[in-house]
């Protein structure tokens, strides 16, 4: 009796101990499946070509709470009588400062509006390329940076502008506990999520993901295992030789951080202050016309015809739009 007993429980912890096997060695398949760099999307690339880089700021930069120094451009204004807000503007996945975000800044710098054109951390010259220390750093960062401006205005509202998947982590911020550093959120083409209703597949072709890694590091978080964090999870469609000045892909933390939360309707339920989406009627990575249905009545939403994806914070009509936006919108003090 005794030995049925012992021999029936060796069986089963062998059978126990040949399923874990089985799954490890699936979840180091998983891992080990290639992130595939999918072919350049013109559209992006041929935006730079309209960029004025002799007006580009020096980079500045702020110490962030880790110790390293980010990287930032800052556009004050000449008027003479200047609006009483500033802004910040976060570029979108795979940019910088150096992006084609700088004609929106340049339009706001000309109505009077100082505003912050940011690296965020693991783009640019913030950091290493592509990837963060831990998930959640990117709000720590700019949190880093709103402390930098208060020393030298303390009392401005802040407005919080983001494009793309900027435009995601903007909305992040807008429900997150530092939503209050910032009075108004405005959205340009925001990528919301793969399954949003705004996104289209492989966001139009720009991003490519590594699924089968994706999905072993979710089971990998859930059991508390966090060190393949850094590995990367998704590659963008950016130009061969663009290695200098834009990312080709984003470790898996990077790529978390730097959006929307895994269900932006809990970031619009979150969100006290105010938000505007603006988006192009011509936008190739997003359906423009499903934003309304992805957010409802929460935000308003503004759709500006034959804009593609950069264009709206490149296209001088759209840029003129946005600028005029934010520079005369009503904000509140702090």
């Amino acid at each position: 009796m005794v030995a049925s007993i012992v021999s029936g429980s060796f069986k089963l912890l062998l059978w126990g101990l040949a399923a874990i096997g089985i799954a490890t060695l699936v979840l180091v398949g998983m891992m080990a499946w290639p992130l595939r760099q999918p072919s350049e999307l013109a559209s992006i690339s041929e935006s730079r070509k309209f960029m004025d880089f002799k007006t580009l700021p020096e980079v500045n930069r702020f110490q962030a709470r880790d110790g390293t120094y980010l990287a930032y451009r800052h556009y004050s204004s000449d008027r003479p009588l200047a609006t009483d807000r500033i802004a910040i503007l976060v570029h979108g996945s795979s940019g910088s400062s150096r992006s084609a975000i700088q004609a929106l800044s340049k339009a706001l710098a000309a109505r009077g509006v100082e505003n912050f054109a940011v690296d965020i951390r693991g783009h640019g010259e913030s950091g290493t390329r592509g990837d963060i220390r831990y998930f959640g750093q990117l709000e720590d960062d700019l949190a880093d940076l709103v402390g930098e401006i208060r020393k030298t205005h303390p009392a401005a509202p802040l407005i919080l502008i983001g494009h793309s998947a900027g435009g995601g982590f903007a909305l992040r911020v807008a429900g997150s506990p530092i939503q209050n550093l910032f009075v108004r959120t405005v959205l340009l083409a925001p990528y919301l999520g793969y399954d949003a209703p705004s996104n289209r597949p492989d966001a139009g072709g720009w991003v490519s993901a590594d699924i089968p890694r994706l999905l072993a590091l979710q089971v990998m978080r859930k059991l508390g295992i966090d060190w393949a964090e850094s590995l990367p999870t998704v590659a963008f469609a950016v130009a061969p030789n663009s290695a200098k000045i834009l990312n080709a892909n984003y470790s898996n933390r990077l790529l978390r951080n730097f959006a929307a939360s895994r269900d932006f309707r809990q970031d619009l339920a979150s969100a006290r202050m105010p938000l505007v989406i603006f988006a192009g009627a011509a936008d190739e990575l997003m359906l423009s016309e499903k934003y309304q249905d992805a957010v409802g009545n929460r935000v308003p939403v503004k759709i500006i015809d034959g804009v593609s994806h950069m264009g709206i914070v490149g296209d001088p009509a759209a840029v003129s739009i946005i600028a005029d936006d934010v520079a005369k919108s009503e904000v509140s003090s702090r």
